[in-house]
């Protein structure tokens, strides 16, 4: 691709400081919530500093390579990307997940703008490496790890993305009622919700399940062989793995179902039962939550198509 013909999609998210401003009008106003309850105001201070100087000069350094559009995270669920866009992602590793799954298989390069705040696992670039990854990228000549992507697909037609996981439950923290079709096999159950991972995802919330239940069966005298679990999955499989989040065991709700690993063989699916308040969400984003209420149905699969993250 011809640097004049690219055109790079960067990606920001508000900082702390831009949400508190929004939520108190003024900064000054902002500050003296923070203060008055005893916190700190200079981190938040600084943070944007770091973040606003890193944005901007990754702004100026890509408008040397091709037509720039700024885009922040609120507005990446209405976004058209076309096919050969190039998005850069100035982190968290989060934006990352939730800018990825809005792509099909466009090259996504992720900055790392403060590796003393940020953990970076989806982020293996410093703000000084952009535009030689930038160059390579365009050359074809950078490597690039493919990640499976999970499709929830309704029966009114609904369909939502995810790069880590999905959560299938009550919005609020309340119980959660349906029945899960898991392969051949099938029942109703009442719990706080269920969590559907990918291979990227299977380290994060999924895993703080499993282990939650290993520690609690450590603590009864009992054991179960969790390690295979634990260990996660590869980024690029075609495999998805979902727990049950706190199963209650009654008259009518059964507990059998509570884990597996779903793929074209073992497929699974939820139909609701409840009247209201009933969500799937995705990476963590309940901004854009689809409602899943009494008669929806819901099957959740790997999805065709996979995200594309520039290493």
């Amino acid at each position: 691709m011809d640097s004049n013909d690219a055109r790079i999609i960067l990606v920001t998210r508000r900082t702390r400081l831009e949400e508190l401003v929004a939520r108190h009008n003024t900064l000054e106003q902002a500050r003296f919530y923070v203060e008055r309850l005893g916190g700190g105001f200079e981190d938040y201070v600084s943070e944007d500093g770091t973040y606003r100087s890193v944005v901007d000069q990754a702004e100026r350094d890509l408008k040397n390579w091709g037509r720039v559009q700024r885009l922040e995270r609120t507005f990446l669920p209405n976004y058209l990307f076309a096919a050969k866009d190039i998005v850069v992602v100035v982190g968290q590793d989060g934006l990352v997940a939730n800018t990825m799954k809005y792509l099909d298989g466009q090259p996504v390069i992720a900055i790392n703008p403060d590796p003393k705040r940020n953990e970076g696992v989806l982020l293996p670039f410093g703000p000084s490496e952009l535009i030689p990854i930038l160059r390579e990228t365009l050359g074809k000549g950078r490597p690039r790890a493919s990640i499976s992507l999970a499709e929830a697909r309704l029966n009114d037609g609904q369909v939502l993305h995810a790069v880590n996981d999905f959560f299938i439950g009550p919005r609020r923290h309340t119980t959660a009622s349906y029945r899960i079709t898991y392969g051949e096999r099938e029942e109703f159950q009442m719990s706080s919700g269920v969590i559907v991972s990918t291979g990227l995802g299977s380290t994060g919330w999924v895993r703080s399940i499993v282990m939650g239940a290993e520690r609690i069966a450590q603590a009864s005298g009992t054991s179960i062989e969790q390690d295979r679990l634990l260990s996660g999955m590869q980024w690029d499989s075609r495999a998805l793995l979902f727990a049950v989040r706190e199963p209650y065991a009654g008259v009518a709700a059964q507990t059998d179902l509570v884990i597996g690993r779903v793929d074209s063989e073992q497929p699974l699916s939820l139909e609701s039962a409840m009247a209201e308040e009933g969500v799937i969400f995705s990476d963590g984003m309940l901004d854009d939550a689809i409602a899943f209420n009494a008669g929806a149905r819901v099957d959740v699969t790997v999805a065709a198509r996979t995200g594309m993250l520039v290493m």
